[in-house]
């Protein structure tokens, strides 16, 4: 712990001689340069909140996670956007997307846009992109890229000013991709990849980030050694190859966590390590979950929640478009679940099952499972 403490403070120490932050998201490096004070102030006491755990965090969150749209063009096994959400489903107004930006945009480094659902759905997803943009906070989001094979969409996400954006391409064929992503069509999403590199070209702009993310599974790992050359000859920056999460919600969605379709034959490609006598998986004794302190997830109806796996909403913490924000992330019912996080995770239903409780589990550093970069 006091190792941690003081690397903790170093880094701290460097934010502030040198004005820069770096952090990654999903083994994506982002570097922020001449950053403000009052942002690197704020970054510090954030993650000496999320150290010390306090009931009620000292800074503002650092990052969000934002739920563009819960509608989906696709009908993906094990999603639950395809099972049925329990709440409506709906377009995030942008007059409340402006609103939080304009409350939050001294503080925040970086915008998640996509919770469930397809976010370039919304057809005021690129205004919302640029209005954050201009206000100097980067944003990575997430595509299963159909939409981007049509219409002028590559060119209008590229002049948006989107830092990067993750095309899900779980198969290299037809067969593979669509046994996962029902109803989808590889050619299509190869078109949307390609279209939206030559629009980086002809705009000679170096953003989006474009990478490009492979679930590994258990009917497509066999495809995984010829995906670096699928991916170089689609110029693409990344290519990140991410283990399965077969739990959500409080239950297995994958039905068995041996010999089902989905959990990958190699172990080295399974997000969670299990008991050898047992085969159930690893419980860490204390969660590294970050959410509560430096991270909210905002629904497309303006609902702030816990994090990205309450997706039901179970545990409402307020609305934007009802009440400020500010007052929502130091208010009672946050302070309370922070409470109980921090003397016991297990007895909060939503975090006991949640990935992070499990050894390999955390999205923080573990559930990338390789990375390659082309840049």
């Amino acid at each position: 712990m006091l190792k941690a403490l003081f690397l903790n403070f170093l880094r701290a120490i460097r934010a502030l001689l040198s004005r820069k932050i770096e952090i990654k998201c999903d083994s994506i490096p982002y570097e922020f340069n001449r950053v403000p004070l009052k942002k690197i102030i704020n970054w510090i006491l954030v993650e000496a909140s999320v150290f010390f755990k306090t009931n009620r965090p000292w800074g503002w969150p650092t990052h969000v996670q934002i739920e563009p749209t819960n509608f989906c063009n696709l009908k993906c096994a094990l999603c639950p956007v395809t099972e049925g959400l329990k709440r409506p489903s709906q377009h995030m107004d942008f007059a409340a997307f402006k609103k939080f930006i304009d409350e939050t945009q001294d503080y925040l480094l970086l915008i998640v846009l996509w919770d469930w659902g397809e976010p370039f759905l919304n057809p005021k997803v690129f205004e919302m992109i640029s209005y954050a943009k201009k206000r100097n906070i980067k944003i990575v989001s997430s595509t299963n890229g159909h939409i981007f094979a049509k219409g002028d969409h590559a060119e209008q996400v590229v002049k948006s000013g989107l830092d990067s954006l993750i095309f899900a391409v779980d198969g290299t064929s037809q067969n593979t991709y669509e046994r996962y992503r029902k109803g989808g069509k590889l050619n299509t999403v190869v078109t949307g990849i390609k279209q939206v590199v030559a629009a980086k070209k002809a705009l000679q702009s170096k953003t989006p980030f474009i990478n490009l993310r492979f679930i590994a599974m258990k009917h497509n790992e066999h495809e995984i050694p010829q995906l670096h050359e699928f991916a170089r000859a689609l110029e693409v920056d990344a290519v990140t190859l991410k283990t399965l999460n077969p739990h959500s919600d409080g239950r297995i969605i994958a039905h068995e966590e041996y010999g089902n379709e989905f959990i990958p034959e190699n172990p080295g490609y399974r997000r969670f390590k299990y008991d050898p006598r047992t085969h159930a998986r690893i419980r860490r004794r204390y969660s590294p979950c970050k959410s509560l302190w430096n991270c909210p997830a905002i629904h497309s109806n303006g609902d702030v929640c816990t994090c990205t796996f309450d997706v039901n909403a179970k545990y409402v913490m307020g609305n934007i478009d009802q009440q400020s924000f500010k007052k929502i992330w130091k208010g009672n019912s946050y302070s309370s679940l922070r409470c109980n996080f921090r003397e016991d995770y297990q007895k909060i239903s939503i975090c006991s099952d949640c990935t992070h409780a499990f050894e390999g589990g955390s999205l923080n550093t573990e559930t990338i499972a390789q990375a390659h970069f082309f840049v």
